[in-house]
């Protein structure tokens, strides 16, 4: 009975560091997926600031009207929230929180307003005190333009609570500490005991596997004192980090109960005869290699979306100029919409309302009268939301910078309807614009307009064509619809 024990505990050790493996596998894809969710959100917010710093309000230092469109900006994220604007010195010349600008102390973090205006692109800064509100803030710059040059810092403090929510809401189960840590390793949200740690250096053996590689997998102890095995990644576009692990008890727990089961079932094989040991194993084994094969195929689709994100940003930015890098956020964003949409519908699909809703969101806060919208409800499939997303996010951002959109007086129409005489239902949307400037059809097509035609004929199986009539740009997008559940 002894050598059979033996043997068996033996199958379940060798099991206990297959699962260890595994679950260290999935620590670190979590990491992953959570930091693709931190970076969809601050894109957002990044992009959001650089509409508003498109204004003309803005460009014309018209704060008093600036101040309507910065607080609908605000409302968006909740109470906490702030905007300030501020000069290359620092001295602050605006903020959302009050119209008395003489009595505001000047900026906090001058080191982030230099490099606004040194690099002429969004910047993200690492957790320090408010020069305002004295409490523990993170923010989001971008720069103001006018005539080519940077004239504002246009800053953004989200309240704490959005990054808090995030690391709930991705948070696996209990068994999990999840954090996401500022450039120099300092928890800026954490679950559990955020109160607790909000303001602490992440741990000894992560703190200094920070400093040596942007992504690893380790066993540590975490702030609360419990052992974990853990796994952090380093965003690209903010230098933030997320880590997370699960407590090394509940690795363990599983060898004990298996040595025990497995003990148990020793002795009731050495009764039952070696012919049923045999079936045991064998069935044994066929769930091991299917359990392995479904892992493996998860890995490869993750791998592959991470691989994907990762060859877009290296093609785009390559040689890419200011312009191009904001209209790749911009789309960027788009996308991440889409999903964020998507996966609020828990990918059964949305209504086409909502798509376009989340699309020209940023476009829609200095007037939300200008964009009028009409048509039927409309059940979309996941791929139909992210493509139509995409399109209309391009339109309505050539619309911005050449169209209707560009001026004070200009309004665009969108209506769409379903056409029911073919065998399979089509969609046909149509974007109109009037009181825009003077309108001349371009030399050359531009990258966006492709996009549109491309993304149309190529994923939807459609058109998409562009009327420049003299009273404004008319975009009409067919496709057919596909079948929802």
């Amino acid at each position: 009975m002894l050598p059979l024990i033996v043997f068996a505990v033996g199958i379940a050790v060798y099991n206990y560091r297959q699962d260890r493996s595994d679950a260290t596998r999935r620590v670190l894809e979590n990491v992953r997926s959570m930091r693709l969710v931190m970076d969809s959100e601050v894109q957002r917010m990044a992009g959001g600031l650089q509409v508003l710093a498109l204004t003309n309000s803005l460009r014309n230092d018209d704060f008093q009207n600036f101040r309507r469109i910065a607080l609908g900006f605000v409302e968006q994220y909740g109470k906490g929230g702030l905007v300030l604007i501020s000069d290359r010195k620092g001295r602050l010349l605006f903020s959302s929180a009050t119209e008395d600008t003489a009595s505001l102390p000047p900026r906090g973090n001058l080191a982030i307003v230099e490099r606004v205006f040194a690099t002429r692109s969004p910047q993200y800064s690492d957790l320090f005190i408010g020069a305002i509100n004295g409490r523990q803030v993170i923010t989001v710059e971008v720069p103001v333009f006018r005539d080519g040059e940077v004239i504002y810092d246009l800053c953004f403090s989200p309240p704490i609570s959005i990054f808090q929510e995030l690391v709930e809401k991705q948070r696996p189960d209990q068994l999990w500490t999840v954090s996401l840590v500022d450039t120099k390793a300092t928890v800026f949200a954490r679950v559990p005991n955020p109160s607790a740690t909000i303001g602490k250096q992440a741990s000894g053996a992560i703190y200094d596997a920070m400093s040596r590689t942007s992504e690893e997998t380790l066993s540590t102890v975490s702030l609360d004192g419990v052992p974990l095995s853990s796994a952090f990644t380093t965003s690209r576009l903010t230098g933030w980090r997320v880590v997370a692990g699960v407590a090394e008890s509940s690795l363990i727990a599983p060898l004990w109960r298996n040595i025990a089961i497995t003990s148990l079932i020793g002795g009731i094989l050495l009764l039952t005869g070696l012919t049923f040991a045999v079936r045991m194993a064998t069935t044994i084994a066929r769930g091991e290699m299917l359990h392995n094969l479904l892992i493996d195929e998860l890995n490869h689709r993750v791998k592959n979306t991470l691989a994907l994100m990762q060859a877009i940003a290296v093609q785009t930015f390559r040689s890419a100029s200011r312009d191009e890098r904001t209209k790749f956020e911009g789309r960027l964003g788009a996308l991440a919409e889409a999903h964020n949409l998507l996966s609020q519908e828990k990918w059964a699909g949305s209504e086409l309302r909502d798509v376009i809703a989340r699309a020209l969101q940023p476009f829609l806060l200095n007037n939300p009268d200008r964009i009028r919208m009409a048509g039927p409800a409309v059940p979309l499939s996941p791929r139909l939301a992210v493509v139509l997303s995409m399109i209309v996010h391009e339109i309505a951002t050539n619309a911005a910078k050449y169209g209707a959109l560009s001026n004070e007086s200009g309004r665009v129409t969108l209506d769409w309807e379903v056409i029911t005489d073919a065998s399979k239902p089509r969609l046909r949307l149509v974007w109109t614009e009037l009181g825009g400037p003077p309108v001349t059809a371009p030399v050359r097509r531009g990258f966006g307009s492709r996009l549109i035609e491309r993304s149309a004929r190529d994923q939807l199986g459609g058109e998409a064509t562009v009327d420049f009539l003299p009273r404004g740009v008319v975009c009409t997008v067919v496709c057919t619809l596909d079948e929802t559940r």
